[in-house]
């Protein structure tokens, strides 16, 4: 899987991301970045396209960024 250098700097990129979202999400006791935050780490290991983990990252973001507006 980590054969290929885009899938080893998406999977690193989105894998810090996740685990700071989820580091936040458990200091503030935040419910929305503390699951989004397990679900972009979890892509991250399942996800073996740059592309998809990328474009699947995204969404979770986008829709972590349309739950807090709403105030979850």
């Amino acid at each position: 899987m980590f054969d290929n250098p885009n899938v080893l700097i998406a999977s690193l990129l989105w894998g810090s991301l996740g685990v700071g979202f989820f580091i936040y999400g458990k200091k503030q006791r935040s419910m929305v970045p503390l699951f989004g935050g397990i679900v972009i780490t979890g892509l991250s290991y399942f996800v073996e396209s740059a592309l998809w983990m990328s474009l699947a990252s995204l969404g979770v973001l986008a829709l972590m960024f349309f739950l807090n507006r709403r105030g979850y």
